[in-house]
């Protein structure tokens, strides 16, 4: 597997003031209570405490926070820490002192970031003890180690700090540079930083921890890094200020992990996944067109952050959506739900009136997709301060459609107002199999596809004759395995479920369910019946009793699994090994051997139906996965799959 996860860990220490042997023996304790966390972070000046003010100026602190700090790193290494530390604290170098951030490995400090943006405003006064970074002179600082050796550290805001093997980047920005306008971890990651580590001594006010909390999340959004900020705890509290040791990991906007108030020497942790990070940076024009920084300098470590050993164990340790398209929290999703039905109708409201148009007319089949695109059509002409009526829905039964989806399909649109057709095609089918000299009984791929294309031509014909456009049903899952028949369910004018996948499409029924339920109750009941019933092209013959005899689960293994292949391999992407391992994670009630056939089938059929994307109809782009070929898919239709179907 070609991941690359790494345990990332941000604590708020008990903290002595003035006390760095006291605060270095606090830090061993929880560095090597967390010796599997490939980077640790502790607040900044941790080793003195933020709050020292004037002690600053004092020679016994400043040596001996230096001395301890060359202890903790030479200790902790001996204890088997062999990640990197990250300790806050005062540097005096060519005549100034510096608020820094000291990178510990290999048992010596490799690096010292000092503090760009000094706060000199309200509570703080930091200028009184500290220079900028922009003042300093050289790029390297004089360290005296444990046993009276001195070595030079490379020393600079300009500084990123790479692994061995240069499988993850980190830089580093201090408290106030974060609510700078420009700030510094921006140019970092533009450079090339994947992590960016914040050590803050930012007090607590009413409302704060949420702007911070914003600030943290939109800068790792912006900069698609993962951010490590780590507060001072709530032992640095004194005189008029209280800290709230907030401590936060996150992940290209994602909060991972949180702690606000904790009990000192609370260690919050999480995993997280540099490849993501690259990914998505490859796919963002902004790290290409963005202003160039100036020149960086790269410190290599010895040794490796990222263990390609724990990568199996590091994976299962992190949290993986079963259905990634699907929020977990009812608020959330109601929300999600509500702002894709106003985007859809939208979408389809401008081309109606952007067209003329005077009808929609949909194909209602009693189904999922057809359905969600109906309830999308009536929003539209709602918006429109047009009738229900205007929605045309055109039922139109064959050898398979069972009385179930053909009793929901007609109540449904007769419950909500709209007009209602049913066309039956058995008798055009069978005439143009036979013009054809197609076998009588023979139930092929031909057959299928001939009920599909007839139904299309009968809707298209009717938007001419009615003076209305075709509204597409096929959803995401549809495009992505190629499950639809080519200009025939696969065409329309416009396609109101292009980018929604079927794991969506579920949970927007439901939700359109849940919002009538009072106002229309039995459409609410004709909702949860379609919502329970098994998806089918119903194109087959149904059985002598009227049962359903396709499904299309059965065919092509679960929708489930397809949605969790397709989000992974275009919005993370991720190799198939990868995804594979992560939905073994995801569904542990289903077989290894049936999640790498459904995985596989995804890969095969996703490279092999791109001829059909090539030339979708338009339809309104509602999340950051999408297929249109217009847009955020361009594939060439002939590509092999072969190296994506190498998987085990």
């Amino acid at each position: 597997m070609t991941s690359q996860l790494l345990t990332v860990a941000a604590a708020a220490p008990r903290v002595h003031i003035a006390a760095p042997e006291a605060n270095a023996r606090e830090m061993l304790a929880l560095a090597v209570e967390n010796a599997d966390a490939g980077v640790l972070l502790f607040p900044e000046l941790a080793v003195t405490g933020y709050t020292c003010a004037d002690l600053f100026g004092q020679t016994r602190l400043l040596e001996a926070s230096r001395r301890w700090l060359a202890w903790l790193a030479k200790e902790a290494w001996d204890r088997g820490v062999k990640g990197l530390l990250a300790v806050g604290a005062p540097v005096a170098a060519e005549g100034q002192l510096f608020n820094c951030l000291v990178l510990l490995h290999g048992g010596a400090p490799v690096a010292v970031v000092p503090k760009s943006c000094l706060p000199n405003y309200g509570e703080f006064y930091e200028k009184r003890w500290f220079a900028p970074a922009s003042a300093r002179l050289s790029g390297h600082v004089l360290w005296p180690l444990e046993n009276g050796e001195c070595i030079q550290v490379p020393f600079g805001e300009d500084l990123l700090v790479a692994d061995r093997t240069g499988a993850v980047v980190l830089a580093a920005e201090i408290c106030e540079d974060l609510w700078a306008p420009v700030p510094p971890s921006g140019f970092a990651c533009l450079a090339g930083a994947d992590v960016i580590l914040n050590p803050s001594a930012s007090n607590e006010t009413v409302t704060k921890s949420g702007y911070r909390r914003q600030l943290v999340t939109g800068q790792s959004a912006r900069c698609d890094c993962v951010y490590v900020y780590a507060g001072a705890g709530d032992t640095e509290s004194t005189t008029d200020l209280v800290f709230s040791g907030h401590g936060m990991i996150c992940e290209n906007g994602r909060m991972l992990a949180e702690q606000l108030y904790p009990a000192p020497g609370s260690v919050i942790r999480a995993v997280v996944d540099i490849e993501r990070v690259r990914a998505d940076r490859l796919r963002h024009g902004a790290y290409t067109e963005n202003a160039r920084p100036g020149p960086r300098r790269t410190v290599r470590l010895a040794a490796d952050l990222v263990d390609p050993a724990a990568q199996a164990e590091l994976l299962a340790r992190r949290p993986v959506e079963r259905l990634p398209f699907v929020p977990d929290e009812p608020e959330k999703l109601d929300g999600r739900c509500a702002e894709i039905a106003r985007i859809q109708a939208t979408g389809l409201a401008r081309r109606l009136a952007a067209s003329g148009a005077r009808r929609a007319v949909i194909g209602l089949s009693g189904g999922l997709d057809s359905t969600l695109a109906f309830l999308a059509a009536l929003q539209a002409m709602e918006s429109l301060g047009r009738p229900a009526a205007d929605v045309l829905a055109v039922s139109m039964p064959c050898v398979g459609t069972t009385k179930r989806t053909f009793g929901n399909a007609a109540a449904l649109a007769q419950l909500t107002g709209a007009e209602y057709r049913e066309i039956p095609i058995k008798n055009a089918l069978e005439g143009h199999l036979k013009d054809i000299g197609h076998s009588a009984g023979l139930y092929d791929t031909t057959f299928e596809n001939a009920q599909a294309r007839e139904r299309t031509q009968i809707l298209m014909d009717l938007a001419n004759q009615e003076g209305g456009i075709v509204v597409g049903t096929g959803d995401l899952s549809e495009l992505a395995l190629g499950w639809c028949t080519y200009n025939g369910d696969h065409m329309s004018m416009y396609g109101v479920n292009a980018s929604i996948p079927k794991t969506l499409v579920k949970a927007m029924v439901a939700w359109h369910a849940r919002r009538v339920c009072d106002e229309q109750p039995r459409v609410t009941r004709v909702l949860l019946d379609i919502l329970d019933t098994p998806i089918s092209p119903e194109l087959l013959p149904v059985a002598d009793d009227g049962a359903l005899v396709q499904k299309t689960e059965d065919t092509l293994g679960k929708y489930d699994l397809h949605d969790f292949a397709l989000y992974h391999m275009l919005r993370g992407g991720y190799a198939p090994q990868r995804i594979l391992e992560m939905a073994c994670i995801a569904y542990p009630e289903v077989s290894r051997q049936t999640v790498r056939a459904t995985l596989k089938t995804f890969y095969r059929r996703f490279f092999t139906q791109q001829f059909k994307r090539s030339c979708l109809p338009d339809g309104p782009k509602v999340g950051s996965v999408s297929l249109s070929p217009r847009g955020d898919w361009r594939m060439p239709s002939d590509a092999e799959a072969a190296e994506f179907l190498e998987f085990e």
